[in-house]
């Protein structure tokens, strides 16, 4: 059983007009909301075993907010630029290179932090299951700092295919308690 969380970048600020876009950081709600869905994935004990992320600076801090709900040991994070505004094909893509360790184990869990419209597009094409409820808002929309979390029947990253996952959690800042 393999798990992928999607975690869309918390909001960013457009207060820097000469900054482009990959540089953006995040705006005040951003930085609140961040921590809270970490928690939230914390609480549902959702620890990746690999994280990768955009390397636009507004997904890079989204993630920094992030990993201290689960604790004080930091996953392996691989920084990519090519997960910035990339197309579901590409992101894909980067799931399909995670390669087993020297011992041929893969990790179980993986979060790719980035950017929508790529992740929204992923996370329809991946799943072919889950609660109603969850699916029908993931297809309505995917916000700043949301998480859906995707399990597979498969043992490795290569063997993930379209429509053959299941919608466990579709987490979204304004519905945590």
């Amino acid at each position: 059983m393999l798990t992928l969380t999607l975690l869309r970048h918390a909001k960013s600020s457009w207060e820097g007009p000469g900054l482009s876009d990959f540089k953006r950081p995040l705006a005040k709600r951003g930085v609140k909301a961040a921590p809270e869905i970490g928690a939230a994935l914390a609480r549902l004990d959702l620890r990746p075993d690999l994280v990768l992320c955009s390397g636009a600076v507004r997904a890079r801090e989204t993630l920094a907010l992030v990993l201290p709900a689960f604790g004080s040991q930091s996953p392996p994070i691989v920084y990519d630029d090519r997960l910035y505004m990339a197309l579901p094909d590409g992101l894909l893509a980067g799931l399909y290179a995670i390669k087993p360790d020297h011992e041929g184990h893969s990790p179980k869990h993986v979060m790719m932090v980035g950017h929508n419209p790529g992740f929204e597009e992923l996370a329809l094409m991946l799943v072919g299951d889950g609660p109603a409820d969850e699916l029908a808002r993931l297809s309505e929309k995917f916000p700043t700092a949301a998480a859906a979390v995707i399990t597979f029947d498969a043992e490795s990253w290569a063997e993930v295919e379209p429509g053959a996952g299941r919608l466990n959690h579709f987490l979204t800042p304004r519905r945590l308690p």
